[in-house]
């Protein structure tokens, strides 16, 4: 495992007088002030969306993909160039279309006149950070392009296995399948997000601090990212994820996980539960929100803080819930009230 970096620009926490003495809990002590210190910075560009940045970063340290949902103007493309500015590795961006073709997403053979041959193209997947912007705007051949590189790290050229450099994290932003010119995604796609997190209007004292923001920009109707510090590189994130999957986890709570996942298959007003995938997701999420609020342990808020968010997407609402108004998040929340966590 790679040393995580000294880095002077960071704030330095006051050291508790009984510092912790072995070389993991100081790494880990490490990671999580790097962690903190990334959300810091990406609260200064994104204004009002506390809980969807740490959601985020959530799954950066879980090493997996997001899907933001929102109406357009929210901020879902800020976050993602925002995260970008602070990490020094590749990110590359998509803007989803209908005529987008899936070989303008994985590349394609070119053959050169020159040598006779054809040539691979790589496409703009080969990335550490995607940007799949408005990703339900292209049809499902399209999407379906991502479902090898999302999984297993590696896209197929002309019978050739390629992989993409790690760390690789696509985060997809799509608009509410109501609006016009929208294609749903498909269950098998869906399930390869690691979470899916919800952005809605900010508070009203956050929208002024954004207009306000905003107004005295240069740039039109944007915010900077600009002036945000980079405070990670490839290598980093490699070393937080490693850091994060070696937390101690109780067997109480990935019994706990576990159990969540499972009650979503046979629970009033659920006719589709969550598969074995939001267990793992489950798991990964409340390591990687552990080491976020600098915790030494798994603890069962860190399975349940995630919980919604890995959840959502993985099941669907039974019909009369729907035609009674209920949501999917609401059925979910009277999911997680009743069932009991343990006691650690």
């Amino acid at each position: 495992m790679s040393e995580i970096p000294e880095n002077d620009n960071l704030p330095v926490q006051e050291t508790p007088a009984a510092a912790p003495s072995n070389p993991q809990a100081q790494q880990r002590q490490r990671a999580s002030q790097l962690a903190q210190a990334l959300r810091t910075e990406l609260r200064k560009a994104v204004i009002g969306q506390g809980a969807v940045i740490d959601d985020v970063l959530t799954a950066l340290l879980a090493g997996g993909h997001v899907l933001v949902e929102g109406v357009p103007g929210l901020g879902k493309t800020l976050l993602v160039r925002a995260l970008a500015r602070c990490f020094g590795g590749e990110f590359a961006r998509i803007q989803f279309t209908p005529d987008l073709m899936p070989s303008d997403v994985t590349g394609h053979a070119v053959y050169d006149m020159q040598s006779e041959q054809f040539k691979l193209r790589k496409g703009p997947v080969f990335t550490n950070l995607l940007l799949a912007d408005e990703i339900n705007r292209a049809p499902a051949k399209t999407q379906a392009a991502l479902l090898e590189v999302m999984q297993e790290r590696q896209v197929t050229l002309e019978g050739r296995a390629l992989p993409v450099q790690l760390p690789f994290m696509v985060l997809a932003t799509m608009n509410p399948i109501e609006q016009e010119g929208t294609y749903p995604l498909p269950e098998a796609e869906l399930d390869r997000f690691m979470l899916k997190l919800r952005m809605d209007y900010p508070q009203q004292d956050e929208e002024l601090n954004m207009v306000r923001q905003v107004t005295r920009s240069a740039r039109a109707d944007m915010l900077e990212v600009s002036p945000l510090r980079t405070l990670l590189q490839a290598k980093d994130v490699l070393a937080l994820q490693k850091i994060a999957s070696d937390l101690p986890l109780d067997d109480q709570v990935l019994d706990y996980a576990v159990r969540l996942a499972r009650a979503t298959r046979s629970w009033p007003g659920l006719a589709m539960g969550a598969g074995p995938r939001a267990s793992i997701a489950l798991v990964r999420g409340g390591r990687a929100r552990a080491l976020l609020r600098g915790g030494d342990f798994v603890l069962p808020d860190d399975i349940k803080g995630c919980a919604l968010a890995v959840l959502r997407h993985r099941v669907r609402l039974a019909p009369e819930l729907d035609i009674e108004g209920l949501s999917v998040d609401q059925v979910l929340q009277q999911l997680l009230d009743q069932v009991p966590a343990p006691r650690l």
